[in-house]
C-alpha cells in the first residue's frame, strides 16, 4: 500500500496506436503515445492501480501508478523527500502564505 500524499510516478496513455498520425514512421504508429508524470497521490493505492495525483505545479492527472518515490534520472542522486520540504520553505519565504 502506498499512502496518500506520497510522491509517485504515473503512466498515462495519450493516444492509442489507431489514433496516432499516419505521417509517422510505421514502427511509431504501432505503439501507443504515453507520458509519465510525477506528483502526490490523492488517496491510498497499490502499484498498478489507476490513481489521481497532484503535480508540483498543481495539475491534476490520472494514470496507472508505476513507482513510489521515483528517483531523478539525471545522475545527481536518488529522490530525497527533504528537497520537497525545502522547496515549500523557499516559496513561503519568497511569496508568503499565499504561494499555492
Amino acid at each position: 500500500m502506498i499512502n496518500k500524499g506520497s510522491y509517485v510516478r504515473i503512466r498515462k496513455t495519450l493516444l492509442k496506436p489507431e489514433e496516432r498520425s499516419k505521417n509517422l514512421p510505421i514502427e511509431t504508429t504501432k505503439v501507443p503515445f504515453k507520458m509519465w508524470v510525477k506528483g502526490f497521490l490523492t488517496s491510498d493505492a497499490d502499484l498498478f492501480d489507476i490513481v489521481t495525483i497532484k503535480t508540483i505545479t498543481g495539475r491534476i492527472e490520472t494514470g496507472r501508478l508505476k513507482e513510489a518515490n521515483p528517483p531523478y534520472k539525471h545522475s545527481y542522486g536518488d529522490f530525497i523527500p527533504e528537497i520537497l520540504t525545502l522547496r515549500d520553505i523557499i516559496k513561503k519565504d519568497m511569496y508568503g502564505d499565499n504561494c499555492e
